[in-house]
């Protein structure tokens, strides 16, 4: 028991709803495409959590396409192969990815639904060939009808001059796709020269963002790894949403003895964040969450004690009159978590603290001094 509140109860309350909310994600259906030796697999492991591509073979679909999915990832990479082989198996391998599609939308179900096509093409090859120009013209004009989004994605971009010289080159053909993104997805050591700095993911994502459904916008974030910025704006978002709710359940004072009201919409914004960012968070982490919110200065995550040493972190609070939370006070409550939360999930993203340090004394330091500090910044 923390402050009056079952934090052990109220945690494993949390794990279940994230669990729950991972399973009930829409599959996001992604076609790679491209020939052999163009770094796929490097290309899938960098922008996707679980190193995807290094789950063995996949399962084949088709003569020239496998299936690579794992299980509890909301993603299936449908990768081809023999494009290489000449323009019989081209021909059979546009054709395979078509009917693929065309099958997805006939079932009518967003989880079988392609939904984008990546086309990847080696820069450091220093050429584009005319057939795969011409391939992907020929696949453009047949996906007029279904309008599967097209993404060029030029590999192992090492010089960004060449990168750029090959993409002014296919965007000078017209076709009709979305966008051209150089990237490289690991840092590449060049002899005499230093390091080229891994680079263009995070272009790719937001590109994804835009292309897709919003009812694909959780799944994108749950499984990317490769930008920082695009989970944080969806969590944000989480907690924007969050913050009005409780505003609203805050429209009539509500009574330190009954904050309890707030619960569900406190704790679905920290399921949300957790879905969001994709770690794998077990129930001392959020225990930890509760309690360092709770006891550090009267501050209260989830309820029945927020105090009058609370009010004096948020300007323009003042005290708590006749003992209740104005529906102000609450949205910032819960604007201050949210946010606090999104700085520790930041902190883990970039390497700066572990899963494990989340539970420990440093982790709920953190939480409790940021928590502190997004309650000061609110105004």
């Amino acid at each position: 028991m923390v402050a009056g509140i079952d934090a052990e109860k109220i945690a494993q309350e949390a794990i279940n709803a994230i669990a729950e909310k991972i399973k009930n994600l829409n599959t996001l259906n992604i076609i790679v495409a491209g020939k052999t030796g163009v770094g796929k697999s490097t290309l899938i492991n960098s922008v996707f959590k679980e190193k995807l591509a290094d789950t063995g073979m996949g399962k084949p679909v088709t003569s020239h396409m496998r299936k690579i999915t794992k299980k509890g990832v909301p993603l299936a990479i449908y990768d081809t192969r023999g494009f290489e082989l000449g323009k019989e198996v081209q021909a059979e391998v546009k054709q395979e990815v078509m009917d693929t599609i065309s099958k997805g939308l006939a079932i009518q179900d967003i989880n079988k639904a392609i939904h984008c096509i990546w086309y990847c093409i080696n820069t450091a090859s220093n050429r584009i060939e005319p057939e795969e120009i011409e391939w992907l013209r020929e696949l453009s004009m047949e996906n007029q009808i279904t309008q599967v989004p097209i993404i060029v994605v030029l590999t192992q971009s090492f010089s960004k001059k060449k990168a750029q010289e090959m993409r002014q080159v296919l965007l000078n053909e017209n076709l009709d796709i979305i966008q051209i993104i150089p990237v490289l997805a690991e840092d590449y050591e060049i002899e005499d020269l230093g390091v080229a700095k891994a680079y263009g993911l995070d272009v790719l994502i937001k590109v994804m963002g835009e292309a897709l459904p919003d009812e694909l916008m959780d799944t994108l974030q749950h499984v990317q790894i490769a930008c920082l910025e695009e989970k944080k704006r969806r969590a944000q978002a989480a907690v924007a949403t969050a913050s009005v709710a409780a505003a609203g359940e805050g429209a009539a004072p509500i009574p330190f003895s009954d904050c309890a009201l707030l619960i569900p919409t406190q704790l679905g914004m920290i399921v949300s964040i957790t879905v969001i960012f994709g770690f794998d968070v077990n129930k001392s982490v959020i225990t930890a969450l509760l309690s360092s919110s709770i006891g550090a200065g009267g501050a209260t995550l989830l309820g029945k004690t927020v105090v009058t040493n609370l009010l004096k972190f948020i300007p323009g609070a003042g005290t708590a009159v006749g003992g209740v939370i104005s529906a102000g006070t609450a949205g910032v409550i819960t604007a201050a978590l949210g946010e606090a939360y999104i700085g520790i999930m930041e902190l883990v993203f970039k390497g700066d603290m572990s899963i494990d340090d989340l539970g420990s004394k440093k982790g709920k330091y953190a939480m409790s001094t940021m928590f502190k500090e997004q309650l000061k910044m609110k105004k």
